[in-house]
């Protein structure tokens, strides 16, 4: 039988995957958000992960189910009922206490139970604690099919490893952890990733090692994250360059190269609570991953008290004091604005009653603000201003004129020190 993939979400992970697949097998991809469908039905992602050219080459308007390649897009579940291998990828956000919310993949993994077929194969990409595909997901499945599992249908899981805005580190371009419920299964999913992934695979020996190892991936960065975070509280303190004394102790070959800044995003500062939730559930309370998460959820506020004490030493008054705020995005040159911790510095400003203006070009500022209830600039604004901080260093604010935008007294804050000139505070 020929292999027909089912990719369910097409966000930052679906869309570059289904593309690849695309090129290869019969795929339908499946969103939700009809408006998204529509601008990719015209070869526009707005998310900038896939260009429109590649769009244009895959995409089919005419769903034709014996056809060996192309990407048919649909809102209807019904649509997925001849495909054999699912493939989920919505998103595993955390809620406003931190927890994990597993909505979005639970009715993923029922829309699939309405059309799942004996020996479907069903394959998980989102991030999860370990345990969740086996233990929530696939009951969903049997309930809603009626079929059993590992007799029925098979289940694997390939975490994403997805870089928003990163050219060099495309889905193909990264190897794939692989796995699978039983051997015949693991080795299947495993093939079916190395047919279109040049990077290679690498296979796991279960669902939950898999699962496993994509939490602490990422926990294990925001640790180092908060540790040098930390420092550059410490430093700033005894008046001393924080990436000076990084770049000093670099200088060791075991010295690990992290830097101090924000840490938002879809995987960084969320993964971590995935496995800290089901420490938990077993009785054990993680002390240095939750920590880290305090430490690195904090910077957000410790930036803006900095700006406020650099405003204030200056004999500006904060209250309605104009700050620029350069970049709202969680990472520079992309414009996905999940989880940003710039956000927190903004609200923590207003908090204050400062009027901060924040201008980023990447950013849709239409559903930036359905999303966060701000505002914000796609052009440099026609003001000066008593700070500015260098909150995302996007390509395009490297070569800025900042002394166009500076009043007589202004504060320069540049987060992560990139700027060349001289600044009032970093990171």
């Amino acid at each position: 039988m020929k292999t027909a993939i089912g990719v369910i979400g097409l966000g930052y992970v679906g869309l570059p995957l289904s593309v690849e697949f695309a090129k290869k097998y019969n795929t339908v991809g499946l969103d939700i958000n009809s408006t998204r469908l529509e601008l990719l039905n015209k070869y526009n992602d707005t998310s900038n992960e896939v260009s429109s050219n590649e769009l244009k080459s895959v995409i089919t308007k005419n769903k034709n189910i014996n056809t060996n390649s192309g990407l048919f897009l649909t809102n209807s579940i019904e649509d997925l009922s001849h495909v054999n291998v699912f493939i989920v990828t919505v998103p595993t956000p955390v809620d406003k206490y931190n927890k994990p919310n597993l909505g979005p993949l639970l009715a993923a993994s029922k829309s699939v139970g309405q059309v799942i077929k004996q020996s479907d194969i069903v394959i998980y990409e989102s991030t999860v604690y370990p345990g969740t595909t086996e233990e929530e997901c696939v009951p969903v499945i049997e309930n809603e099919s009626g079929l059993k599992f590992n007799k029925d249908f098979f289940v694997g899981y390939s975490p994403e490893r997805m870089v928003p805005g990163d050219e060099s580190k495309t889905f193909s371009k990264i190897l794939k952890i692989t796995s699978g419920s039983n051997n015949k299964t693991a080795l299947f999913v495993d093939e079916l990733y190395k047919s279109v992934v040049s990077a290679g695979t690498y296979l796991a020996s279960s669902i939950q090692v898999a699962e496993s190892a994509k939490v602490i991936e990422n926990a294990q960065r925001d640790i180092n994250i908060a540790f040098v975070n930390e420092l550059s509280k410490i430093f700033n303190l005894l008046n001393i360059d924080t990436n000076e004394v990084l770049k000093a102790a670099g200088t060791k070959w075991n010295f690990l190269d992290f830097k101090p800044g924000l840490v938002g995003g879809h995987c960084i500062g969320v993964d971590p609570y995935y496995l800290a939730q089901k420490a938990e559930e077993k009785g054990y309370h993680p002390e240095i991953i939750l920590s880290g998460r305090r430490i690195n959820d904090s910077m957000g506020s410790y930036v803006a008290h900095q700006v406020i004490k650099l405003i204030i030493n200056k004999g500006i008054s904060v209250k309605k004091s104009k700050i620029l705020v350069l970049g709202i995005t969680f990472k520079e040159n992309c414009n996905d604005f999940r989880n940003t911790k710039i956000v927190d510095i903004v609200n923590e400003l207003l908090s204050f009653d400062a009027l901060p203006t924040i201008y980023d070009p990447f950013v849709d500022s239409i559903e930036f603000k359905n999303e966060y209830g701000l505002d914000v600039l796609n052009h440099p604004p026609k003001t000066t201003f008593d700070a500015i901080i260098l909150a995302v260093p996007h390509k395009q604010f490297l070569n800025l004129e900042l002394k166009s935008f500076k009043n007589s007294l202004c504060v320069i804050y540049d987060i992560k020190g990139v700027l060349k000139e001289t600044v009032d505070g970093k990171l």
